[in-house]
């Protein structure tokens, strides 16, 4: 496809709120005036079934909840996305409505930059044989939740048993997904384009349990060899199941990568600094 050919959009507002979707109207009023751009779709409702089509960019609108979910929607047939801000924090959609607007003549011209972040595999095999598969941007977690109780998880790598965590959960995390559950845990932020997972244990009984960063080719297993009623499967905070008895959790490279369209002068580190209130040490006055 030649650069002058109009960029081929398509528009993922699937939240209900008035935030996003009067952000949504707006945006879809402003796009189909530009002649540089062939809007192929606007998809809204969070119940019509429709499916997001191929495009050059997938312009998100929402948080970072929403692009979690857009690239479930993809699956393996992922495409760039670019976040357009109105949910909260947004270290993934971090454009607001009018930076959007400011930077369409880049977009147009096809000079937004696509970094490949890693995505993983979780497959869920219940004790009865039954298997569920989910394609991971964030982490997979398991919870002791409801069960009120500390559970116990055994970490297998490639293989070999590591340990039991005993506490209130084990978390497996993307670099993306560092800054979201993993942070919270007290788990290492990690840069977003490495080729690595951190393995972070949520309030561990045992203090020398402390967050493990390993390689992302490796191959996890979670095992619960007796689980109270109550644990559960989160999978990028989305998705929750019930846990039994011996059921394990496998956890592997997605086949797949996330697209991230970068707009030029938008930076990783930048949005730590501006998220996270990196402004340096507060100044007092007497």
């Amino acid at each position: 496809m030649a650069k002058s050919d109009p960029v081929r959009i398509v528009v993922l507002a699937r939240q209900n709120s008035a935030r996003v979707q009067t952000a949504c109207n707006e945006l879809e009023t402003f796009l189909r005036e530009r002649p540089a751009v062939e809007l192929l779709d606007v998809i809204r409702d969070t119940d019509d079934g429709a499916t997001a089509p191929q495009a050059d960019v997938c312009i998100v609108i929402g948080g970072d909840g929403a692009i979690l979910r857009a690239c479930r929607e993809y699956d393996q047939q992922q495409i760039p996305i670019l976040g357009v801000n109105r949910g909260r924090l947004g270290f993934l959609a971090d454009l607001s409505p009018d930076e959007f607007r400011n930077q369409i003549e880049a977009i147009e011209r096809r000079e937004f930059h696509v970094v490949h972040h890693l995505m993983l595999d979780c497959e869920h095999q219940r004790a009865g044989g039954e298997s569920q598969r989910f394609l991971v941007l964030n982490e997979v977690a398991v919870h002791a939740g409801a069960s009120l109780s500390m559970v116990d998880i055994e970490l297998e790598i490639d293989g070999e048993r590591v340990t039991t965590y005993s506490g209130d959960g084990l978390i497996i995390s993307t670099p993306v997904g560092s800054t979201a559950h993993n942070l919270s845990a007290g788990g290492p932020i990690l840069r977003q384009d490495l080729q690595a997972v951190v393995i972070t244990p949520v309030c561990p009984h045992t203090l020398t349990n402390r967050p493990l960063v390993d390689h992302a080719n490796c191959s996890y297993v979670m095992r619960l060899p007796d689980a109270p009623e109550g644990v559960t499967l989160v999978v990028d905070g989305q998705i929750k199941l019930p846990l039994q008895s011996g059921e394990t959790i496998h956890v592997k490279r997605a086949e797949v990568t996330f697209q991230l369209a970068r707009i030029p002068g938008h930076s990783y580190y930048a949005t730590l600094h501006r998220k996270l209130g990196w402004g340096g040490q507060p100044r007092y006055q007497y």
